[in-house]
């Protein structure tokens, strides 16, 4: 028997039973579906918080404040190891540095008239927009002169222009900010909320003196960005960064860093990790219901053996070798299997794209997951459909002939 007459009979015969070869296709479909959608929303999480990083700056260094360990023993009270004397030394002699900009932040209230929020109290230098590719989208950031004089003027993120401003124009206006009186020059263009980070627009901007000296009263910084010209340099970069700082600190060769130094690299590297192995949780739990709906096939198969017992006689009486009846039946299974997974993928996809516009979440499809996806639907109809087609061949014909 030709492989293309054996498809045929098997055409005919989930034609025949098409309800119940409906719900043998139905863990298939299931299955595919199922992974389909959760690699694209692990993907998809991937992408966006991949997208977020990278929105942060071009080529950037973390410097972040920490104790200085000395035999395992970290010193008590807040961080105090980084300035902005060290952001000044880092932009002006570390080689291939672009520019630096040091970070100061609290979260402390913002009130307008009858309006008021909590929020983040950031204070950075000018460099800010250009270093963390976060930049104005009315009026201005404030300048050099503004940092040199503390003066108290402030920048808002876009959530919090929408808090205290809801109608009115906030360019000029004046609020206030624990007793101190600001006035506002600029809204930063809108950045969006999301994991990681949170909500990047929930910030008030202010020189960073200021908020040093006229807010909070202290002398260090929390953190230095560092933007590097050329990516290939990060390394190179890193190192003379770290260098500097330990002679800036005096650091002897026996101390561990008062600081850490994380490259954009390192936190999309670790970030893009955690996805992958969400991603690949999810398609592996979605996998179960295709081992299922294996089963359910196997079931039916066994079921149609025993239906067919009596063809399967007569086919043997007129010749057919056990070869014959073996394909014919391991045909149909992956038929079945073949049309599931098709289904599938259609299903999946849909979902996919009705995931994205009913809750929003970021999903990208993959065609590696689709075609592992069908490939297994496949094998899963090949597998559990071998044992009854096996069973179907061994029949003694005389029996099968005799069967009622």
């Amino acid at each position: 028997m030709s492989l293309s007459a054996s498809f045929r009979i098997a055409v005919r015969a989930i034609r025949g039973n098409p309800l119940r070869s409906l719900l043998t296709m139905l863990g298939v479909i299931i299955g595919v579906a199922s992974v389909i959608a959760m690699v694209s929303i692990g993907q998809g999480a991937r992408l966006a918080t991949t997208q977020q990083i990278e929105a942060l700056g071009s080529n950037l260094l973390t410097v972040i404040a920490m104790y200085a360990r000395q035999g395992g023993i970290a010193a008590a009270g807040p961080v105090q190891t980084l300035t902005l004397d060290d952001a000044d030394a880092i932009a002006r002699e570390v080689p291939g540095v672009t520019d630096a900009s040091a970070e100061f932040s609290r979260q402390a209230q913002v009130v307008f008239g009858g309006h008021n929020t909590f929020t983040q109290i950031s204070g950075v230098t000018p460099a800010f927009p250009s270093v963390r590719n976060f930049r104005p989208a009315q009026g201005q950031f404030f300048t050099e002169d503004d940092l040199r004089r503390r003066a108290k003027v402030a920048v808002l993120g876009k959530t919090v222009a929408g808090t205290l401003f809801p109608e009115a124009d906030p360019i000029g206006q004046r609020i206030r900010i624990r007793g101190v009186t600001f006035t506002v020059t600029g809204v930063m263009e809108p950045k969006g909320a999301g994991p990681p980070f949170g909500d990047r627009d929930d910030a008030v901007f202010v020189p960073l003196t200021t908020a040093q000296y006229r807010l909070f009263g202290v002398t260090y910084v929390r953190s230095i960005y560092v933007q590097v010209g050329n990516a290939g340099d990060m390394t190179t970069v890193q190192q003379a960064v770290t260098n500097l700082l330990r002679t800036r600190h005096r650091l002897s060769p026996g101390r561990d860093d008062d600081f850490i130094i994380r490259s954009q690299a390192d936190i999309i590297q670790a970030f893009t990790g955690v996805a992958q192995t969400m991603t690949l949780l999810l398609g592996g739990v979605a996998a179960v219901a295709l081992i299922v709906g294996g089963i359910g096939i196997m079931n039916i198969m066994l079921v149609s053996v025993t239906e067919r017992t009596h063809e399967i006689g007569i086919r043997k009486a007129v010749g057919a070798r056990r070869s014959d009846i073996l394909l014919q039946f391991l045909v149909e299974s992956a038929t079945i299997g073949v049309t599931g997974g098709i289904i599938g993928i259609a299903v999946g996809i849909l979902g996919s794209r009705l995931i994205t516009q009913l809750a929003g979440w970021a999903t990208l499809l993959s065609a590696q997951a689709i075609v592992l996806a069908f490939a297994f639907a496949v094998a899963v109809g090949v597998f559990f459909g071998l044992y009854p087609a096996r069973r179907a061949a061994m029949l003694d014909p005389i029996e099968a002939l005799r069967y009622q």
